[in-house]
């Protein structure tokens, strides 16, 4: 398992951006799948965004397709997700997750699959 701290939500207005950062312990980061999870209150926690440890293969939502960008830095051991066009529905605690993968291009959308887990970060956006 790898240790990963979630940093960058805060409150934002309707239409404004973030970009969240996820930081792995892992030296063999560059070999794990990466997702973005997002749990609202009183809601399951649902699949944002996912990328390949190779970086060629991402996945995202339906409902932030074409708003959020998810990447990767394996030289610093971080995923990024750039949030723009932000919703109040976007309101969420945000999770990184990972996942040790043999395939570059490997990438899941199921949370049951990553075994290790940030502490969330609060995104709260106002209408």
């Amino acid at each position: 398992q790898v240790q990963l701290v979630e940093s960058g939500g805060g409150l934002v207005q309707a239409g404004g951006s973030l970009r969240l950062s996820c930081a792995a312990s892992a030296p063999t980061f560059r070999h794990y799948a990466m997702g973005w999870f997002r749990q609202a209150p009183g809601k399951e926690r649902e699949f944002v965004a996912a990328i390949s440890w190779g970086g060629s293969s991402l996945n995202y939502a339906d409902s932030v397709k074409g708003r959020f960008t998810i990447s990767r830095d394996n030289a610093k051991n971080t995923v990024y997700l750039q949030m723009s066009s932000l919703k109040p529905e976007d309101t969420a605690v945000y999770f990184c997750a990972a996942v040790l993968s043999s395939s570059a291009s490997y990438y899941s959308r199921w949370a049951r699959v990553y075994d290790s887990w940030g502490q969330g970060t609060q995104v709260t956006v106002s209408s």
